[in-house]
């Protein structure tokens, strides 16, 4: 589920953003998630084929909201508040948009190497596995150690920082 959730960009914005409070209709909710109105668009309709959000039968009323968050919406949207909390800061909510970065930091809450993250994974490209993890190391999200004790050394990945914060909450939503 985490998986389909995060394969749009603005939908774990959305989800925190009904979390917090702010009103169901489309004005509001773009104006706090700072998408544009397609992106935004599209992570709508992927939450609402996920289940996670309802449109308001009464959505034509000005005093109603447009979209609410469905029974499943109201368990998950507090779990996407706390992962953009522990995100903060503009350069961490843009690597937080991309789509495999919450999945692999919750692979890599324990040290894993990489075959066994895409094991864990696996409609995960090679490559998919391998920007990401570039990203995440470049910004302090995940730790790359080298184990030398193996013959050729290999790499494993630990998720640090703000990463592990993020892969604690998001364990949690499994």
């Amino acid at each position: 589920m985490l998986v389909k959730i995060t394969a749009r960009a603005w939908s774990l914005s959305i989800l925190a953003s009904l979390s917090r409070g702010v009103p169901g209709r489309q004005a509001p909710l773009v104006a706090a998630t700072g998408a544009g109105r397609t992106a935004f668009a599209q992570s709508l309709a992927h939450l609402i084929d996920l289940g996670l959000i309802a449109r308001n039968p009464g959505h034509g009323h000005p005093l109603r909201p447009e979209f609410r968050l469905t029974p499943l919406g109201q368990q998950v949207a507090p779990l996407a508040e706390a992962m953009m909390r522990a995100g903060s800061g503009p350069v961490d909510t843009r690597l937080l948009r991309r789509a495999w970065t919450v999945p692999i930091l919750t692979v890599c809450r324990t040290p894993h190497y990489f075959n066994q993250i895409k094991s864990a994974l696996p409609p995960i490209t090679d490559r998919a596995l391998s920007q990401s993890l570039k990203h995440l190391v470049a910004h302090r999200w995940v730790e790359r150690t080298t184990d030398l004790s193996l013959h050729p050394p290999r790499p494993h990945y630990r998720a640090a920082n703000a990463g592990l914060d993020i892969g604690t909450v998001a364990s949690t939503a499994h």
